[in-house]
């Protein structure tokens, strides 16, 4: 099996994340794998609901800082020159803007940093109650990307997402859902179950009207300028990453000590 496992269930696809070695952590492979099935998804009438979802005890543990391997991106030598979004930032455009039948992600286990994105990308969440849902970036010395700058305070409002994000709080399914970032939350037991009944029941719905309702609420919520906002995200993390602070944010997180920042 591949990193990527591709089930149809009726109307429903699955997308699940397939690197438990390495909790679903993103490599080039992976997370232009899960881009590319959804947009296949989208545009196959057969599919009325997609659903995204982990292996074992974790949906996504965030960007693999062993490497990102070699390239897997659909694009073109010269689309890839370019387009300066790359995948993270395609997790939105793809799941938000370019499909309009809904997404259900069916947050299994632990979901960090870029694998929180995924999550906050799709239209729905259903989480199960153990699993853990954190921004991981202040501990890299990274700033939020993915989209989570507009995916964030979407569901739990400006405040509420600068605290999640500086405090780099992590929370359990019953706290997410009280701050909005997921609709529902199941006992661990009975996750698997009602996760594919839910995108089922999805599937009662006309998927005209499933399709538009998700076009109607993504117009009223677009930015005017969606992908002038993730470059102006991928600008600031390139910044983060590039500062003294930053490396020593990664060289600490890697040591397991504090770290020592210094403001530059």
């Amino acid at each position: 099996m591949g990193v990527i496992n591709i089930t149809n269930d009726g109307h429903v696809r699955t997308i699940q994340l397939n690197r438990p070695e390495s909790k679903n952590a993103l490599n080039d492979e992976l997370a232009w794998g899960v881009v590319t099935a959804v947009a296949e998804a989208a545009i196959d009438d057969s599919v009325w609901v997609i659903a995204v979802t982990g292996t074992d005890n974790a949906f996504c543990s965030g960007l693999d800082l062993r490497g990102a391997g070699p390239s897997f991106s659909p694009k073109s030598d010269l689309s890839r020159q370019l387009d300066d979004l790359g995948w993270v930032s395609s997790f939105l455009l793809t799941m938000r803007q370019e499909c309009d039948k809904p997404v259900v992600a069916g947050i299994n286990g632990v979901a960090v940093g870029a694998g929180l994105s995924l999550a906050m990308s799709a239209d729905m969440r259903v989480m199960k109650r153990s699993a853990v849902l954190m921004a991981g970036y202040p501990r890299i010395g990274g700033s939020p990307d993915g989209g989570l700058t507009v995916t964030l305070p979407q569901s739990m409002g400006y405040e509420q997402a600068m605290r999640f994000l500086l405090e780099n709080r992590s929370v359990t399914g019953d706290e997410a859902k009280a701050l909005g970032m997921v609709g529902e939350v199941v006992d661990d037991d009975a996750f698997p179950g009602r996760f594919a009944e839910y995108c089922q029941s999805l599937t009662k719905l006309s998927p005209i009207t499933s399709r538009l309702t998700k076009r109607g609420l993504v117009s009223s919520t677009r930015l005017p300028d969606l992908a002038g906002q993730l470059r102006y995200e991928l600008t600031n993390i390139r910044m983060a990453f590039s500062s003294d602070d930053g490396k020593e944010a990664r060289q600490a997180f890697m040591e397991k000590r504090p770290p020592v920042f210094k403001g530059r």
